[in-house]
């Protein structure tokens, strides 16, 4: 019990700025766009109550984290907030210059991508904290250094996670903005049982073995750039 109460702690800060700071990317990037749908609902905020969703941030966070201890006794967890609104018939174009739809794929692909990159600049940061920390003394916190470690890995696990190619994660919706027609509608087409199939994948073990050498890889880039001499 004391090591799962623990886990959460040092997991917890990591977890809640990384979606949060995932979510507000996408309402940032789309605000200047021209699409300020976001910050009318409040949602353009880094205050990370409104991006709370009480299964996805809590709920399923914590029983990841609990069952993992319990199973193979490795600390993993992984989460979401609620989705950031996006209206892409505010996304502004120049008249004259690309047609409004090409205009509007174009500003799609950087709103999702957005999510994914400030994760990696998320990650970069704390291993830029946790180099600063362990060269300033001989004996850092330990704590402290759990905790920028357990950051570094949540937000290189939610920018790769969602750069997967299936909407709704991120890099599906980035496919979608990029693929000619009838390519992109039918990629589109998944938006509904995407999140579905991709929880299908990763329950049955083919999401990880897909994705766990590049988590690693990332991971350890990471990683080494904290600790490296």
């Amino acid at each position: 019990m004391n090591e799962t109460v623990y886990s959460i702690l040092v997991w917890a800060p990591g977890v809640i700025f990384a979606i949060t700071l995932h979510e507000w990317a996408h309402g940032f990037v789309a605000f200047l766009h021209g699409d300020d749908t976001a910050a009318r609902l409040g949602r353009l905020t880094l205050n990370p109550l409104p991006h709370i969703d009480p299964v996805m941030t809590l709920l399923v966070p914590g029983l990841i984290l609990a069952t993992s201890l319990a199973t193979v006794g490795t600390p993993f967890i992984f989460g979401s907030a609620k989705p950031v609104p996006i209206n892409p018939n505010n996304f502004r174009y120049k008249r004259g210059g690309v047609r409004k739809g090409v205009a509007q794929r174009m500003a799609m692909f950087w709103v999702a991508a957005a999510g994914p990159c400030i994760n990696f600049l998320l990650a970069l940061a704390c291993a830029g904290v946790l180099r600063v920390t362990l060269a300033m003394t001989a004996a850092p916190p330990l704590f402290l250094v759990g905790m920028l470690l357990a950051a570094i890995k949540m937000n290189v696990i939610l920018g790769v996670f969602n750069l997967f190619p299936v909407p709704p994660l991120d890099g599906g919706r980035m496919m979608t903005a990029v693929l000619p027609p009838p390519l992109d509608r039918t990629l589109a087409s998944l938006e509904r049982a995407g999140l579905g199939l991709v929880l299908l994948l990763a329950f049955s073990g083919l999401l990880g073995k897909v994705l766990s050498p590049i988590l690693s890889g990332a991971i350890r880039f990471f990683v080494g750039m904290a600790v490296s001499l």
